[in-house]
């Protein structure tokens, strides 16, 4: 077991990972922009070295500074959370180079989930469903009109090494197909320095269902069951919970069977998560794996009993799984709002600035994952997270109840965050019967459209 990390992150996912290290028995260091000079990991953690300053490019994304904290602090991992390094091959590769390890997959499961076409192509292989389209890059207009019109409108342009709905665009005919595929390219070069786009099959109404896995290094692999994340605005998820209305225990086996297969293609060892898309007939498809923690991972904590966390630490460290897939056991319902200090009511428009009042939740079923308090200048350099809300009950509906009394209590003024949109949701008699789809908010709520559909 490690005797000292570093958490090569920020945030309430910093909090949390040294939280379960003190658990564990393992000293903290956190790192710091000058934005966050004050933070909540900061405080919390052992020790805590300032990489640089307030923008990522200059402390969080620094690999070099990084590297330089690890070495003075005298660390034997390093952790990445999520989002940043956390699905940066080369860093991962950095780390072991420095003999230090890095809390999650190799370098080489990275890269190759990384890449969605060669990931595409490696499920296809292994008997796993994808979605109909290209399986190789589309390098100009004559070879995406070929494959639109093999596969039918609407179709998606997707960035192969994108993520977080960046480089994505959906299309209903061939000049908007042809005007998407520049806008892609050019935009999947600027955010991720590769601007390799594919075309496939968009989905109309489809489910986004996501299943945890966990493997050690010694090829032992399970499934945590599956997350419901459909409610998304521009593919970035909102609300998330465990299981989902829409699968039943048989779906459940083959899919989570499937995603078992996907992880030990890869030749995975870590905590990850397979996404698939469900669409209304019953049909699943292969769209893509995280090779980290996920932002959502505390729902499938509270119905399974499982810390993610802890079990991503040990399967680093080179401990063999104390789980078996019989071990397994899904119990009671589990669901996550994702607060953002975003202000819905104005296109989400990001509201940086200092939270003057803070009221947390609390009671019975109420998990509160969070950075924030009352004095906390929330930076404008950074994602906008600033808390996780998490409400388990026995059902679906005392969940959703939970849910409901918890947003009432929580007070963060004076920005503007997401807690309107969630209690909205909330009361919402469609969200209330789980007949929800990926388009639910533009579609049920009457948001403003978010600029992805061309």
């Amino acid at each position: 077991m490690f005797s000292k990390i570093l958490i090569a992150n920020r945030g309430e996912i910093a909090v949390r990972v040294i939280r379960a290290c003190k658990e564990l028995g393992i000293r903290t260091v956190a790192i710091y922009s000058e934005a966050d000079r004050n933070s909540l990991h900061v405080r919390l953690a052992e020790e805590a070295i300032c990489v640089g300053g307030a923008k990522a490019e200059q402390s969080y994304l620094n690999i070099p500074a990084i590297i330089s904290a690890a070495e003075i602090t005298d660390v034997d991992g390093i952790h990445p959370g999520y989002g940043f390094l956390s699905q940066h091959a080369h860093f991962a590769e950095i780390c072991e180079s420095c003999n230090i390890t890095f809390i999650g997959p190799s370098a080489q499961s990275i890269r190759l989930m990384g890449d969605k076409i060669a990931a595409k192509d490696l499920m296809r292989k292994s008997g796993i469903p994808i979605i109909p389209g290209s399986m190789s890059a589309v390098r100009n207009k004559e070879d995406a009109l070929k494959t639109a019109r093999r596969i039918a409108y609407p179709v998606i342009v997707k960035a192969a090494a994108g993520g977080g709905g960046r480089g994505m665009r959906v299309c209903h005919n061939d000049v908007r197909l042809i005007s998407a595929l520049m806008t892609c390219q050019a935009e999947a070069e600027a955010s991720f320095g590769n601007g390799d786009v594919f075309v496939e099959k968009y989905l109309q109404e489809p489910r986004h269902i996501e299943f945890q896995i966990l493997a050690d290094k010694a090829g032992h692999t399970i499934h945590l069951g599956e997350r419901d994340c459909t409610i998304q605005r521009r593919h970035q998820k909102l609300i998330e919970e465990a299981p989902s209305p829409a699968v039943d225990h048989k779906l459940r086996r083959k899919m989570g069977e499937l995603a078992i297969r996907a992880a030990k293609a890869a030749g995975y060892a870590s905590v990850g998560t397979v996404e698939f898309l469900l669409d209304k007939d019953g049909s699943f498809y292969f769209i893509e794996m995280n090779t980290r923690i996920q932002v959502e991972h505390p729902v499938t904590e509270a119905v399974t009993g499982i810390d993610l966390i802890k079990e991503q630490i040990r399967a680093a460290a080179g401990e063999p799984l104390g789980i078996k897939q019989d071990d397994v056991k899904l119990e009671g319902w589990a669901i996550e709002c994702r607060i953002n200090a975003e202000d819905p009511s104005n296109g989400f428009s990001p509201c940086p600035g200092r939270i003057t009042e803070y009221q947390p939740p609390g009671g019975p079923g109420v998990r509160l994952d969070t950075h924030v308090f009352a004095g906390y200048d929330v930076p404008p350099y950074y994602d906008s997270l600033l808390a996780k809300l998490i409400t388990s009950g026995e059902t679906r509906q005392e969940a959703i109840r939970v849910m409901q009394r918890a947003l009432e209590e929580f007070l963060i003024e004076p920005i503007r965050t997401t807690i309107p949109l969630h209690k909205q949701i909330m009361n919402d008699p469609t969200f209330w019967r789980g007949q929800i789809a990926t388009d639910y908010l533009d579609r049920q709520l009457h948001l403003q459209p978010s600029g992805e559909s061309e």
